[in-house]
């Protein structure tokens, strides 16, 4: 990591000798400069135009960067009838020329326009920026979701997970890296330092991490470890101050209690898949006699679901909503409601798409896992009550199951299951039966 800052800061240097850049950010119009970017300049000269575009991009008002990304949008499109005239060529003769003729056609302008932008050092952390900015007016400006592909499309590409390094976090970790750990950390949110020392001293956490070679210091993705006896129900008994350690040759689980994705202007761009794949590679190799690979996950649209339920007139989603506004001591006595319900939501809830409501519950059920055990009053933070009314589940890798649940999931929308959750589903069913037939 410190010698790709050593180059960029050697290039960086170079840049900063050359007068003519700066009248060259400072006085022609972006679009120009653009133009030029794209005419075929040298490698130098292409890498100073970009640098310059990328700063005068920084320097840019709200108004400036909606301009811009018109620019994009409308001055950088396709032309729909050359389109059409490249494929009508191709078809009544498909050769390589042709095909080649119609694949440029087909490729809006301003892609070559982000490849070239990324010649200039630090640019692809730039444009993963520029991203964020352009993510936040595609609301208000619905055209840009076509410049925005152009971005997606890229990105997957750049952001290959052959280009991508697992990184071991630690207590030892550079303390710019451990300051984005604190930031980025988006379940359990991490308060001071002394909190972030007891998720990474201790010698039963673990905590791993994807860089990229053109962004060395900022984690695009990190996942939170924990090592136990047993698989664990509550987010309180893993985080707690006072908790035991154990010894990692007298654990056999490892507890993926928190995944957190750091760049918001990569959205779209899925990471956690080789992640979690790798984490359990690398914690099998380390601790072989390790025996259950799990989670401690949210269950974040619980409560909106619950919610609407309640709005339809079911009773039981009534009383497990109002006592999560009194607080944990109330859903105490709404316990065993509460886990039937997460189980008819996790299990039976479905979009259109026959895919479970559950965004966390589609990321691990697309990976392989099952859903393994649902816990009432597991996470009794303002934020798991508000989301979850306190639940959360445990999600987990079989490894000699993975695949074939993977599989099964993508092909069929199947959701494995413990044989529990399926008891109790049935529970939850007979039950709902029970109440809507009275």
């Amino acid at each position: 990591m410190k010698a790709s800052g050593f180059f960029g800061e050697l290039l960086a240097t170079l840049f900063e000798r050359t007068p003519w850049m700066e009248g060259l950010a400072g006085e022609r119009p972006v679009e120009e400069m653009c133009e030029a970017l794209m005419s075929g300049h040298g490698e130098v000269s292409g890498m100073r135009i970009a640098r310059a575009i990328l700063e005068r991009y920084r320097a840019m008002s709200d108004a400036d960067k909606v301009a811009f990304f018109q620019y994009l949008t409308e001055g950088l499109d396709v032309d729909a009838a050359a389109i059409e005239n490249a494929a009508r060529e191709y078809a009544a003769k498909p050769d390589g020329f042709r095909l080649d003729a119609l694949n440029h056609a087909a490729e809006p302008r301003r892609q070559e326009l982000l490849r070239r932008l990324n010649q200039a050092p630090g640019a692809t952390g730039e444009l993963v920026r520029m991203r964020l900015d352009l993510l936040a007016m595609v609301k208000a400006h619905p055209e840009f979701a076509r410049t925005d592909l152009d971005f997606v499309h890229l990105f997957k590409s750049w952001f290959n997970r052959g280009f991508l390094v697992l990184r071991h976090i630690d207590w030892r970790t550079p303390a710019n890296i451990l300051e984005k750990i604190i930031e980025y950390e988006a379940v359990h949110a991490i308060s001071n330092w002394e909190e972030l020392r007891r998720r990474l001293l201790p010698f039963d956490r673990r905590c791993f991490a994807f860089f990229h070679p053109a962004m060395p210091d900022e984690p695009l993705i990190f996942v939170e470890v924990a090592l136990s006896n047993g698989i664990p129900g509550s987010i309180q008994s893993v985080l707690a101050e006072t908790r035991r350690h154990i010894e990692p040759k007298l654990a056999d689980t490892a507890v993926f209690y928190s995944i957190s994705n750091c760049q918001e202007g990569l959205r779209g761009i899925s990471f956690g898949n080789s992640l979690i794949k790798q984490v359990v590679e690398e914690l099998h190799q380390e601790m072989p006699h390790l025996q259950n690979f799990v989670t401690l996950s949210p269950i974040p649209g619980l409560a909106r679901w619950l919610s609407g339920r309640a709005e339809d007139g079911d009773e039981r989603a009534a009383r497990i909503l109002a006592a999560a506004q009194k607080g944990p001591k109330s859903l105490e006595s709404t316990r065993d409601e509460l886990r039937e319900m997460a189980a008819i939501y996790l299990l039976d809830g479905k979009r259109e798409d026959g895919l479970p409501l559950d965004p966390v519950a589609r990321f691990h059920l697309g990976n392989g896992a099952l859903v393994h055990e649902v816990h009432a009053l597991a996470d009794r933070s303002a934020n798991g009550l508000k989301q979850s009314c306190g639940a959360m589940v445990n999600y987990l890798y079989e490894l000699k199951s993975v695949e074939q649940n993977h599989e099964n999931f993508v092909a069929r929308r199947i959701v494995a299951s413990s044989r529990g959750m399926k008891t109790l589903l049935k529970a939850a069913l007979v039950a709902k039966g029970r109440r809507t037939n009275a």
